[in-house]
């Protein structure tokens, strides 16, 4: 193997190419993450026959510039690919190829560029699609701690601190709860002039409308654990190409290296050696039109195919207590604690199912349909679902948040969408139910009031009711055992 750095239209680059004489087909990596992190990754493809291609984005490291989050991929991309494909090592081929902020660079390359500069095949692992995916939920509530600690490790700066807001929240364990939210570069001890603009972008679904219009072969991996579950199933099924590919399994933001416990020992994967060999069938032309897949099926190791979901079952908790509560932004309900407290008055509604009689399969989304009260004009409305095992102990499932702005004291009806699950819960399980004003610091606390919970300074309590008997909890249940798939022959087909 060859190794070498250059620069693309002065941007810092990496190639590694393989033994032998070339010409090659390439990957192209582009990360904000520091190139040399992935030297790994680049022997991996060059042993392969791979030209591998990493690149610093615009700003970061050692790339000149200035860093723009999500501003300059398209155009910077499309200046390496041209780059690339002008070089004697290289046979024209080429795949773009990243993983969360790198999984954009390489499907803004897809979907974004002329015809001459756009990969023959795209690997997009736990997509991040932008700045207002990555930052709200689709319902529009604001994922304060993830970008607070993206914000703070990667932003405004040429190279990371990927500890940076632990360190801050170590000294200071209410930093997040200080208000305004905007103010928090200033308790952080640097500039982030880009936090506040973050907000601003409530433009979802960019990639996701052009994905109708792709034109290459598409492989997304995610994790039923990621932030970006969601994101990762609509790209896949909105890919217009010759041929769609996913993989999902039980695992979190980092794939086979984050996985949940419901992970068992099928849903370890060397997805290196995955991609190369789908690279490979993408380049030659050998995949099957269509969409395939696999999904792995957390608690019963087993793999299914994508696209699998059960049929809608509902189910009527029983109340505990809090039918009447309060929302109070000073003791907010707290995203990582699964602890309820017995004393006080109730800051939240809590119901149970009675235990599961045989074991259940639930695979694909969840919601819950409620009859509710705010006595203040705005109100988020926190559903979370956890798992009470027949060993004691409880297994956060799923949670999903809604804002409703509408005449304070008026009762309507709505529904909170808990997101995606593939789960095998065993017989003895009970379900609970946590209807919340708040999850804090995964979400900004809403000041009641109106007001942006960015930038307000102020936050008021609301008074909460549920009427018990409306709450129905729909969950994707599949009517009998399910048959197995080998996800690699899935992928592959």
């Amino acid at each position: 193997m060859t190794a070498f750095g250059t620069a693309v239209e002065e941007l810092a680059t990496d190639v590694l190419l393989p033994e032998g004489d070339g010409p090659f087909p390439a990957v192209l990596v582009r990360t904000p993450y520091d190139r040399t992190r992935h030297r790994a990754e680049a022997r991996g493809w060059a042993r392969r026959g791979f030209a591998a291609v990493v690149q610093d984005v615009r700003g970061r490291f050692a790339s000149p510039g200035e860093w723009h989050p999500y501003a300059n991929e398209a155009a910077d991309g499309a200046a390496a690919v041209r780059w690339i494909r002008r070089q004697s090592w290289s046979d024209g081929r080429l795949v773009a190829a990243g993983a969360s902020y790198g999984a954009h660079c390489a499907l803004a390359l897809a979907l974004d560029v002329p015809e001459d500069a756009r990969p023959d095949a795209v690997l997009a692992a736990v997509p991040a699609l932008g700045p207002a995916e990555t930052a709200r939920e689709a319902s529009g509530v604001e994922r304060l701690l993830s970008r607070a600690g993206w914000w703070a490790a990667h932003g405004d700066r040429p190279d990371s601190d990927e500890g940076a807001l632990d360190e801050a929240l170590a000294a200071d364990p209410g930093l997040l709860a200080h208000l305004p939210l905007t103010g928090l570069p200033e308790r952080l001890g640097r500039g982030l002039p880009s936090w506040a603009g973050l907000w601003r972008h409530h433009d979802r679904g960019h990639l996701i409308a052009r994905a109708a219009h792709a034109a290459v072969p598409l492989l997304v991996v995610g994790g039923h654990h990621d932030h970006f579950t969601e994101d990762t199933v609509a790209l896949w099924d909105a890919w217009g190409g010759p041929s769609a590919r996913m993989l999902l399994g039980p695992w979190g933001h980092g794939l086979g290296s984050a996985p949940g416990p419901d992970a068992g020992p099928a849903h370890r994967m060397h997805l290196g050696e995955l991609y190369v060999r789908w690279a490979r069938r993408a380049l030659a032309g050998e995949l099957a039109p269509g969409h395939y897949g696999a999904q792995g099926l957390g608690g019963a190791d087993l793999w299914l195919t994508a696209g699998t979901e059960g049929e809608p079952r509902t189910r009527r908790p029983r109340l505990l207590h809090g039918a009447a509560f309060t929302a109070d932004p000073g003791r907010p309900v707290r995203s990582d604690d699964l602890s309820v407290p017995t004393d006080g008055p109730p800051d939240r509604c809590l119901l149970v199912t009675p235990p599961l009689p045989r074991p259940l399969d639930v695979v694909g989304p969840m919601s819950v349909q409620l009859r509710a009260t705010a006595h203040t004009p705005s109100a988020d409305w926190a559903a979370r679902l956890v798992a009470l095992t027949p060993q004691g102990a409880a297994e956060r499932l799923a949670v999903g948040i809604v804002r409703r702005d509408e005449r304070a004291g008026r009762e309507t009806a709505f529904t909170v969408d808990l997101g995606r699950i593939a789960l095998r819960l065993p017989a003895g399980t009970r379900l609970r139910l946590e209807i919340a004003g708040h999850h804090f610091p995964a979400h900004a606390r809403n000041p009641h009031t109106g007001e942006d919970p960015v930038t307000a300074d102020r936050l008021h309590i609301s008074r909460r009711a549920i009427d018990p008997d409306s709450v129905v909890l729909t969950l994707p249940v599949l009517p009998s055992r399910p048959t197995p798939v080998d996800p690699a022959k899935e992928i592959l087909r």
